[in-house]
This record gives structure tokens, sequence and C-alpha cells, in this order.
């Protein structure tokens, strides 16, 4: 007769909450303003779940669906878009994966994974600049949001 061990973790990670994602939010106003991009920002908890989102009275509108797209993207991956964006290429290793899953994911850059004791806990994402903009919006946001 085999026994059945219970694995209970070491340690608990505190999840992202809303006063982080409030933070993030104002962190990534804050490091657009400085660039000047009108655009949107989204928080996304480690299940995927809209946690926070704001949209900047002069963003166009689809900025709210690349910034929660960029935002899953990163979670899903656990990686900053900016750095999937080659592996969609025809010749990529992922150039299939952008329509292989019901949920739509998009390799831009301006979405990255949120990390607190080296686990995963959510995501952010900017959209309404160009890709590099949006990419330094969102690290610059969680550099000041300082989420430990």
């Amino acid at each position: 007769m085999s026994t059945i061990t219970a694995v209970t973790p070491t340690s608990t990670v505190r999840p992202l909450t809303t006063r982080d994602a409030d933070r993030l939010i104002d962190a990534a106003v804050h490091a657009a303003e400085g660039t000047g991009v009108r655009g949107s920002v989204s928080v996304l908890d480690a299940g995927g779940h809209l946690l926070g989102f704001r949209r900047d009275d002069a963003a166009v509108l689809i900025s709210g669906e690349t910034s929660t797209r960029k935002a899953y993207t990163a979670l899903q991956l656990d990686a900053p878009t900016a750095d999937l964006v080659e592996l969609v290429r025809p010749d990529g290793l992922f150039h299939t994966l952008p329509t292989a899953l019901d949920r739509p994911l998009l390799f831009l850059a301006g979405g990255v994974p949120l990390h607190r004791d080296g686990r995963l806990i959510g995501a952010l994402g900017f959209g309404g600049g160009a890709p590099e903009q949006d990419h330094r919006i969102v690290t610059e946001a969680k550099a000041e949001a300082d989420l430990a």
C-alpha cells in the first residue's frame, strides 16, 4: 500500500492586490506623461483577471484592448512581450502560437510579468504608443511601483 504525502508550500507569496494595481497604474501614468504618450494601462492578477485599468481621456479606444492583451500575453508566457516578438515571426519557434489559442495573445512590446519573491503574481500592460514607448512605460512603472 502506498502512502500519499501532501505537499505544502514552504512559504506563501502575497498575491497582487488592488493597492498594488493602483500603484502600478499611477506609475505607468507618470511614465507615460514623461513621454507624452496617451494610452491605457491594464493590471492582471495571476489568474489573468483584470485587477486594475485606466485609459487616458485622449487615448485611442483600441489601446484598452491592446494593453490588456499585452498583459495577458506576458502573464501566460511569463516573459516581457518585447522579448517574444521575434518568436512569432514566420520562421520563429512560436510562429503559430498567436492563432493556436482561444484567448487572444498580442506579441507587441508593452507587457511585462510581475513577480514577488520569485513567483509570478500578475502582469502589467500598456497600449497607445509605439511598441518601444509602451515597453519603456511598463518597465519604468514596474520599477517605480516596487512590488517587493
